[in-house]
């Protein structure tokens, strides 16, 4: 019989890094990874020679990228694996390193996620399957498509879908590691340059480069090392799914996060009531209304009125996309879903400064990845 996480040895993230996200530059990924991975490992106070694996989370950079660049930490011989899987390759990472801890693998784990802007080798264009679509829909163009249908099925103004990007530029304001660091008004958001449709620029997220890394442990690993336990948060639920044949429906992500959601409140035993903080794949200010609403935060339509009323700001009922969300953070591919874990640890540790979610206990963080894949973690502060 198939456990779930929560069945299996706990796993706690005890060190959290990161790089900021920012513009192409001229900076390696080896500076980036090294530099989010020297954080966690400082955050955690812990030596490289403690992990006992790792996991590269990236999708632009190419094969065989761990080792090169972890091996400037000291070549202790450990497992190295390298995943890719579209957006969500960073959240599939931390998957599998928590998997090494839940099973008695690994004591210690590393997910680090890592990419640089660069051709994208695409495996769906190579199938020789011909796709109806092709490129006569790229995603801004979905996604103002998906805009549109929402505001007219449900009366919404574009200047409720555009308050997202309001809200996620004033928190990535706060975050020093997020790629737009400035607060924008509803005007400057609706100001344009127009991207596709209702969607302007700063409704669309920037994609840059960066990295983030995240530390696990077994409880017996934070005893033996000193860790302070004080600081772990447990991960108790680790949930992913591949779409299926949705009929009818109309928006294929949506419909795999509510499926996906639905299994990682099932195992974490958690309703969307129990959520103080959570991070979501908001590429586009569409798709963080429609992704509150598969978790439930609110019912269908409601999204769009759940952020103008303040609900999902810092200090409401559930601070959605705390850290500035993609929107602001930025979406580098490869780092963004550890980037995620990072951000809702620092939440549930009380350590976010300016972003703080008061009295957050538990938070959710969930991507989809091309493909299509949807990846969905809980974690809690059980201290």
């Amino acid at each position: 019989m198939k456990k779930t996480l929560r069945e299996m040895r706990p796993v706690y993230v005890v060190g959290i890094g990161l790089h900021r996200y920012q513009r192409m530059s001229e900076t390696s990924y080896v500076t980036l990874g090294l530099t989010a991975v020297r954080e966690a490992l400082k955050d955690a106070n812990l030596e490289w020679r403690s992990v006992d694996s790792a996991y590269t989370g990236t999708a632009l950079i190419g094969m065989a990228a761990s080792r090169p660049m972890l091996r400037h930490l000291g070549a202790t011989g450990i497992p190295m694996a390298q995943v890719e899987n579209a957006s969500a390759s960073g959240s599939t990472a931390f998957r599998q390193a928590c998997l090494d801890v839940a099973s008695g693998i690994a004591d210690v784990s590393l997910a680090v996620g890592v990419d640089k802007p660069g051709p994208v080798s695409s495996g769906p264009a190579k199938s020789n399957i011909r796709d109806l679509v092709g490129a006569r829909a790229v995603p801004f163009t979905h996604f103002a498509l998906l805009t549109n249908q929402y505001m007219n099925r449900y009366g919404v103004r574009i200047e409720d879908v555009a308050a997202v990007a309001v809200k996620n530029n004033r928190n990535g304001a706060n975050n020093p590691y997020a790629q737009r660091q400035k607060a924008v008004t509803l005007d400057e958001v609706l100001a344009g340059p127009q991207i596709s449709g209702a969607l302007t620029r700063l409704q669309c997220c920037p994609v840059g480069e960066g990295a983030a890394a995240v530390i696990v442990a077994s409880a017996d690993a934070i005893d033996e090392l000193g860790i302070n336990r004080s600081r772990a948060v447990r991960v108790i639920a680790s949930v992913t799914q591949t779409e299926r044949v949705y009929r009818g429906a109309a928006n294929f992500d949506a419909e795999l996060t509510r499926a996906t959601v639905a299994q990682a409140y099932k195992e974490a035993a958690i309703t969307p009531a129990d959520l103080d903080v959570v991070e979501v794949h908001d590429a586009f200010t569409i798709e963080e209304l429609l992704y509150a609403e598969m978790l439930g935060l609110c019912k269908e339509g409601e999204g769009a009125a759940m952020v103008t009323s303040g609900a999902t700001d810092i200090g409401g009922r559930c601070a959605l996309s705390a850290s500035g969300g993609l929107l602001a953070m930025g979406h580098p591919i490869g780092p963004t879903g550890a980037g995620q874990i990072a951000e809702i640890t620092r939440q549930l540790r009380g350590e976010a400064g300016a972003r703080q979610q008061p009295n957050a206990r538990t938070g959710l963080a969930h991507m989809v990845g091309v493909g299509a894949v949807c990846v969905v973690h809980v974690l809690q502060n059980d201290n």
